[in-house]
Parts: structure tokens; C-alpha cells; sequence
């Protein structure tokens, strides 16, 4: 075999060497990372999936036996396939939908405010219960956007959380106060949706 194609061997060798190498800078930046304690996470963005990856979470914690409390901000009047699915695991989930659904639906700062502090009490409490490993407050972003409760209470209350205790944000249009304080920030960017293009939202996919 000529040096302009070298053989299986010679390739697999150097792929081989290249490997341990990586791996070897892999374990020495794996070894300075010893700290273990409770996440503020936050998906944003305006693609879709964030929601959807919040509830991975949310799977992965039930694989782990971890109890998780989840707010629902907006989606009260969904019926949706999460929902379902995780009322079958009492033991381990308490999912509250507090929202009316989205604020060109109800039409009523009044009552969106009220449905928002509601909700914000389920979540405050469920952050100061101990036996909960991860809060997911789904949809918090929206009712912060149209400052329907105050930032500063609710950066307030994340920072005071238990040090084991995860919790995830998602919606819209993150606070600059929230991402600032947060461990872990994902931005979903929308490339292309079919809503745009004629197609409704659709069991399975969107709820």
C-alpha cells in the first residue's frame, strides 16, 4: 500500500493514539470537577423544545427513584400527554397546572396576575419541601415576561433553595436577572416549524 493510502492498520493505529490522547485530557479535566450540589437551569429561546427537554429531566430524575414537584404556569387547559403519563407515578410526582392557558386566551390581566401568584405559592412551597430533588417551573418565563410577579422575588427564592435541590425554568424570553443567576442556560433557536407552513400543534408532538 502506497503512503498516499495507507492501510487499515496504520489507520487504525493512529485513530488509536489520537483517542488516548483525548482521553487523557478528558480525565484530567474530569478530575477537577469534585462539586455536587443542586442546579438553576433554564431553557429559553424561541425554538421549540423547551418544555420537552425539562420533562427528559423529569424522566431521568424518575429513573433515579428522585421525587419531583412540577409547576405548570400557562398550559392549565392542556390536556396533555405528560400529564398523563406522569399521574402514574404518584409516589414520585406532584404536577400542578395553575395556569388558565396563554394571555390572548384569557384576555384578563386581572386574573392572569391572580392565576400567576397562585402558582407562584405552589412553586415556593414545593422549592422549601425537602423531600423534592428537582422543581420544574414550566412556562415561569412567560408570566416574568409580561411581569406578572416580581423578578426580584423570584431571584430571591432560587437563590435561597436547598443546595441539593434542581431546579429548571422554561419559557420564552428569559430574564437578563434570571440567566444571570442561573448554572446551566440553553437558548432553543428556532430554525424551521410546521406551524408556519399550515400544520396545527399535534398530540405527541406538541402536547
Amino acid at each position: 500500500m502506497s503512503d498516499d493510502f495507507p492501510d487499515e492498520e496504520a489507520l487504525n493505529r493512529r485513530h488509536a493514539e489520537k483517542a488516548a490522547k483525548r482521553k487523557e485530557v478528558r480525565d484530567r479535566i474530569l478530575a477537577t470537577k469534585t462539586e455536587e450540589r443542586g442546579l438553576i437551569i433554564v431553557h429559553t429561546g424561541t425554538g421549540k423544545g423547551k418544555s420537552t427537554a425539562a420533562f427528559g429531566m423529569v424522566l431521568r430524575c424518575l429513573g433515579h427513584r428522585m421525587r419531583v414537584g412540577i409547576v405548570q404556569f400557562v398550559k392549565g387547559a392542556w390536556a396533555t400527554g405528560e400529564r398523563e403519563v406522569l399521574g402514574r407515578f404518584p409516589d414520585l410526582v406532584t404536577m400542578r397546572a395553575m395556569g388558565e392557558g396563554f394571555t390572548w386566551e384569557t384576555q384578563d390581566r386581572a386574573r392572569d396576575m391572580a392565576a400567576a401568584r397562585a402558582a407562584w405559592e405552589m412553586a415556593k412551597a414545593m422549592i422549601a419541601d425537602p423531600r423534592y430533588r428537582l422543581v420544574l417551573l414550566d412556562e415561569l418565563n412567560i408570566v416574568l415576561r409580561y411581569d406578572y410577579l416580581p423578578i426580584a422575588e423570584v431571584i430571591d427564592t432560587l437563590q435561597a433553595k436547598p443546595r441539593d435541590l434542581h431546579v429548571v425554568v422554561t419559557g420564552r424570553n428569559a430574564k437578563p436577572e434570571l440567566i444571570e443567576i442561573a448554572d446551566l442556560v440553553t437558548e432553543m433557536t428556532l430554525v424551521k416549524h410546521p406551524f408556519r407552513s399550515g400544520v396545527k400543534a399535534q398530540k405527541g408532538i406538541e402536547f
